[in-house]
């Protein structure tokens, strides 16, 4: 139940309550309203408080219910702002005191050459730094750090979470899994784990569940309980399987499949049997290994009731032949019957707008293409919908670069070589698109929007970003305020000696005139390393320290590099995030009240770009979210190694034109009206909403994606 409890305090920022009555009428147990207001003033510590309904409910609970209530609370919100771990830093006054870089490096030199013992693993041909005895290891205890600085001094503008009032853990498990099954977005890997954890708390489930990684999970439920199960293609067949058997459902990475039980088995060849069409044989040979070693548990063969699930099989070994839809469209275009293509794809919605660019540059009538997709705009899904909006907005010119993620967001960048598409042909498919999406909005009643929350990028998948604290999809954008920046990386190693390297690349506003902060440069002129830490068996804490008004460089792109050692979804833990305070703000290196975003690391790339800081004509900072990772280098990976690709990819999302709230919000106000219900949209619910508003913040954004 406390996995439940901290899933809902994390996720939603509310403190489930059982609507249960007051406190008891025993003596000595009325001091409920002492312990919710020292609860409080501990929460406000690390950046949170307490709304007044909640505060108002926990003061009418006994006091010893309260106590526990907030020890559980506090562990939640700590780890949620990375404040869970103590963050000892090398130079124990960062960032006072951080010495050049080479004179610290002959500091240790001379040291070990003194000491006869360290003098023997020093050679003098090379200097390794991992050879030098204080070389990046702690010198002080975090009692020394303690000691070293003042405390922090509280500003009107350090972070205040506010906390709300929810109801029973029951109701608020049950809404955050309908939230997550019903997403329309695919969902980050730590929110399918999320669900799998609720799922098996919830006795319902959503009408519709439109992800079919979501889908896959609930199924495992089913198979588990002897449900039918919710399929309509082969490859969801394939997902409960891997999910059954503790593997991945998103199908990335090949599962070792378990032993079914018999009653399984039967289960899985008959929702197989029911969806084997000739048509949907097609999609086996994508994923035929993972087919053959299915079909070793599952044993087809045994049930002769089934011949279309048999013939999934005979597919991935070979002896029958199924061409995919994707096939045959790329056969037609090959063979220039872009005419035929077109029809093909008609009967798949989704797939003919996610190729309309290529469709519209093959040679076939711009305008029969546009009749097509007018007709597939009705059937495809609101995600597809809005995907194909925010192309097209960025079709007009070249872009200077594209992008490409995958699902774990390693990414690469290549140059924009296609030609851009006629105004008019831009204009058409934009008016389609929009007419049909505002169609599927529901009615917002009375419309309120707060202004910070317009330039937040609509969440078109969840798989970009790891949730945490702050974070917003890919491409969004936010003011930095405060006078300093201060980005921080924490990891502890699993097994072997891990060394990540916190770095921060700066460039003018052509993307050039690169300098850094990094282990091999501990400080400019503006911006302070907080030192090298090469093994993290007891976790490590690495620090960059900027102060925007003196910055010579209007980008600033901080990165994790991994130097040696576990990857970053193999560590024990890794996180990153950034703090903001006044110049003149004392306190420790790392203070959980002045973090604006942290979240874990997870990526499979060797290179971690969460964010870039921008600071425009008018002098402002801005922040705008990237997650990505490059794929770098086995080992030895540095910032001075990746700054040209570092550049492109920066470069190529920060001036890519994302689909926003702004967007939505416009088509939302066209269909508002003020009586009926209120529709909220920002980055946090204000109090005294009217009962029954609809509220949509960064947590719940997917919810305003129409199905």
């Amino acid at each position: 139940m406390d996995n439940l409890e901290s899933l809902v305090i994390a996720r939603r920022l509310r403190v489930p309550i059982s609507d249960v009555p007051g406190s008891p009428a025993v003596p000595g147990q009325g001091w409920g309203e002492v312990a919710a207001r020292q609860l409080d003033a501990t929460l406000l510590s690390a950046g949170f408080k307490c709304s007044a309904a909640l505060l108002e409910r926990l003061a009418r609970l006994p006091g010893e219910t309260v106590v526990d209530l907030g020890v559980r609370v506090l562990a939640a919100v700590r780890r949620l702002a990375g404040d869970h771990v103590q963050h000892n830093t090398y130079f124990v006054d960062f960032p006072r005191n951080v010495p050049d870089t080479v004179e610290f490096w002959a500091v240790l030199l001379r040291e070990a050459l003194l000491d006869p013992v360290a003098a023997e693993r020093v050679q003098p041909s090379t200097l390794n730094l991992l050879a030098l005895p204080r070389y990046g290891r702690y010198q002080h205890t975090y009692a020394d750090l303690l000691a070293a600085h003042a405390e922090l001094m509280p500003l009107a503008g350090d972070r205040v979470t506010v906390l709300e009032l929810g109801g029973s853990l029951e109701s608020e498990a049950r809404e955050l899994f309908m939230s997550l099954a019903g997403s329309q977005v695919p969902l980050a890997a730590e929110d399918l784990d999320a669900l799998r954890t609720l799922a098996a708390s919830c006795a319902d489930e959503p009408e519709h569940i439109p992800v079919r990684e979501n889908r896959a999970i609930v199924n495992e439920l089913r198979l588990a309980a002897g449900r039918p199960l919710i399929v309509d293609t082969v490859t969801d067949v394939l997902r409960v399987a891997c999910g059954a058997s503790g593997g991945d459902v998103t199908l990335a990475t090949a599962t070792r499949f378990r032993s079914f039980r018999r009653a399984e088995r039967r289960a899985l060849l008959q929702a197989l049997d029911a969806v084997a069409s000739p048509a949907k044989l097609g999609d086996v040979p994508r994923h035929r290994e993972q087919w053959k070693r299915l079909g070793e548990r599952l044993h087809p063969h045994e049930y002769p009731q089934f011949p279309a699930a048999a013939q999934v099989f005979d597919v991935a070994r070979g002896d029958r032949r199924a061409r995919s839809l994707n096939g045959r469209v790329e056969a037609a275009l090959l063979a220039g019957r872009a005419g035929d293509a077109v029809r093909l794809l008609e009967k798949t919605p989704g797939a003919l707008l996610r190729r309309l660019d290529h469709l519209l540059r093959t040679g076939e009538s711009p305008s029969a293409v546009l009749d097509a997709m007018e007709e597939a705009a009705a059937q495809a899904s609101g995600r597809v919908l809005l995907s194909l909006r925010e192309h097209l907005q960025n079709r007009a010119v070249p872009a200077v670069g594209r992008v490409f993620a995958n699902r774990h967001s390693r990414a690469w960048a290549a140059a924009d070589a296609r030609p851009p598409l006629g105004d008019d042909v831009v204009a058409r498919a934009a008016a389609v698109l929009d007419e049909e999406i505002t169609r599927r909005l529901p009615d917002p009643g009375e419309l309120v929007v707060d202004a910070n929350v317009l330039d937040v990028a609509l969440p078109l998948s969840g798989k970009a970003a790891a949730p945490g604290l702050g974070m917003l999809p890919r491409g969004s954008q936010a003011r930095v305020d405060g006078e300093l920046l201060r980005f921080f990386v924490y990891w502890r190693q699993a097994g072997r000696r891990t060394d990540y390297d916190l770095s921060a690349l700066m460039l003018d506003d052509t993307y050039g005139d690169a300098e850094h902060v990094s282990w091999t440069s501990y400080r400019n002129g503006f911006a302070e390393y907080s030192g090298d830490l090469t093994d993290a068996a007891g976790g490590a804490s690495e620090l960059i320290n900027i102060r925007l008004a003196q910055a010579t460089r209007r980008i600033i792109i901080p990165q994790v590099n991994i130097y040696a050692g576990e990857a970053f979804d193999e560590a024990a833990e890794a996180f990153f995030g950034y703090m903001t305070r006044d110049a003149g703000q004392e306190g420790l290196p790392f203070e959980p009240r002045t973090v604006r975003m942290k979240s874990d690391l997870r990526g499979a790339g060797r290179v971690a770009l969460p964010l870039a800081f921008l600071r425009g004509d008018d002098g402002a900072w801005r922040v705008k979210w990237l997650h990505l990772y490059l794929k770098g280098h086995p080992n030895f990976n540095q910032v001075e190694g990746n700054r040209v690709t570092t550049s492109l990819l920066v470069r190529s999302i920060v001036e890519r034109e994302q689909l926003r709230v702004r967007y939505l919000a416009g088509l939302l106000q066209a269909k508002s009206s003020p009586a009926g219900h209120t529709t909220y949209i920002g980055l946090q619910a204000p109090a005294g909403l009217p009962d029954g508003s609809r509220v949509y913040t960064p947590a719940t954004l997917h919810e305003l994606i129409p199905a």
